[in-house]
């Protein structure tokens, strides 16, 4: 799997599933494998953040910068795990701690108002002001119980989202 001018055998598909909880099947992730190959355009088994760039999708995500730094120098395997929490099959905890992930984006396990505020700016760009954003900010806070010096844990976005009925998917293409 390392290198991906290599076949993908039975053996790789079968780890990788399981690495990723069964959340893709078989097909699913071949695809997911030649897809993978058209990314790493160097062959060399591991696909820089700007290869990313290369997909529309990702491109005009207004999340993309963030996203970028979750998936720099992915391999095959780490590819798929990172895109298991948009598929259909993936339990909601798992969308849980992805969302969270975007949102802590120094990796320290909590996320405060400055986080969530960065996070805020670039989904909703110039069209909201960073005192609307504030307020916003502010009022959501404190009606899930929580105050603009608090910080969240990831139980709390599991309080908080656990009950939703998040819809986070994309639909893997099947030759």
């Amino acid at each position: 799997m390392g290198n991906t001018s290599s076949m993908l055998t039975q053996y790789d598909i079968e780890e990788v599933q399981q690495h990723c909880n069964h959340t893709f099947s078989q097909q699913e992730t071949v695809s997911l494998y030649q897809r993978f190959c058209q990314l790493d355009r160097n062959g060399c088994g591991f696909v820089p953040a700007e290869e990313f760039l290369s997909v529309p999708e990702f491109a005009v995500n207004p999340l993309s910068q963030r996203l970028l730094r979750m998936v720099d120098g992915m391999n095959f395997k780490e590819f798929v795990a990172f895109l298991s929490a948009f598929s259909p099959r993936a339990p909601l905890q798992h969308k849980i701690e992805f969302i969270f992930k975007v949102y802590d984006s120094d990796g320290n396990g909590k996320v405060t108002f400055s986080d969530m505020l960065d996070v805020l700016h670039d989904l909703t760009g110039q069209f909201v002001s960073e005192q609307q954003r504030k307020q916003v900010l502010t009022c959501v806070l404190e009606e899930a119980g929580y105050s603009k010096d608090s910080f969240l844990v990831l139980s709390d976005f599991v309080k908080i989202l656990g009950n939703s009925d998040l819809k986070m998917e994309v639909e893997v293409p099947v030759d």
